[in-house]
């Protein structure tokens, strides 16, 4: 089995690998930083004898992640799983090299591409998608023709919901096209994720309230690697582990097809015709 890992350098993206490679799955380590994906590559060679491979992309470049999934599509004839985990939180607008908000691109839009890109491969493989949303997501006011938040107040907490958000629609889309996929809350962890911001800091405040990597990482190795990842396709899961109830805005699925129509031109991929529900 092999699983394909983004954001795999720290926190709960690393500890997922650890877990993944734990239960027998060759993984696949993206990430932004060379040195620190050698580092993680290393720690799971040490714990299980096989040394992942590792592969440099920044999700702020539609570019990089082009070229990572050449390589990938180059490189392994099956892909298992596609774990979509990266992910930034900035309470600052910051406008990637695309000319994207830098969440919306890191969160949904370069997870977007890579899984289109390697789409066909997935289902070849009989494979899944697992998708690192948030319990954020609830908070999102997703609006497909304003993805990046020009024409709507500004507040980094607002669109990291709406990323969620996009990460949940996007799971219940992509079922309905006929591929596995799930997505999940990890938990509150206690990593550098939106350090700084003063949210973070309140919680920290909260004895126990923040979980561990590991403990975060649970979600996304059980989806992985057990079946609940293939039982409940297009499901979010909360983190204690079971598939939860939300609300209409996640998994809407008028907003989710329009949410697919402005990824593919966001992305720069061609449009499609809609398709029907499996």
């Amino acid at each position: 089995m092999i699983t394909v890992i983004t954001g795999a350098t720290a926190g709960i993206g690393a500890a997922a690998a650890e877990g993944i490679a734990r239960a027998g799955h060759d993984v696949v380590l993206v990430g932004r930083s060379r040195a620190r994906l050698d580092s993680v590559a290393a720690r799971i060679e040490t714990l299980t004898g096989r040394r992942p491979d590792a592969h440099a992309a920044d999700f702020a470049s539609f570019d990089e992640v082009r070229a990572l999934a050449a390589t990938l599509l180059g490189t392994y004839e099956r892909i298992d799983v596609l774990a979509n985990n990266a992910g930034v939180m900035t309470p600052r607008r910051e406008t990637t090299v695309d000319g994207h908000e830098l969440m919306m691109q890191v969160n949904h839009l370069s997870g977007f591409l890579l899984t289109h890109l390697l789409r066909e491969r997935v289902t070849e493989s009989a494979g899944r998608v697992v998708t690192t949303s948030s319990r954020a997501a609830k908070s999102g006011k997703l609006d497909p023709t304003d993805l990046d938040r020009k024409s709507r107040r500004w507040f980094g907490w607002l669109q990291y919901g709406d990323t969620k958000q996009a990460n949940a629609l996007f799971t219940g889309e992509l079922a309905r096209r006929g591929v596995t996929a799930t997505c999940f809350h990890p938990g509150v962890i206690k990593t550098g994720f939106a350090a700084g911001t003063t949210l973070m800091k309140i919680y920290g405040l909260i004895p126990g309230y923040f979980k561990t990597p590991e403990q975060g990482a649970a979600n996304l190795v059980r989806l992985a690697t057990t079946a609940d990842g293939a039982d409940h396709s297009g499901r979010y899961f909360d983190d204690d582990g079971r598939p939860a109830a939300v609300p209409a805005k996640m998994e809407d699925p008028a907003l989710a097809a329009a949410l697919w129509t402005a990824s593919l031109a966001a992305t720069g991929l061609p449009p499609e015709t809609p398709e029907t529900p499996a």
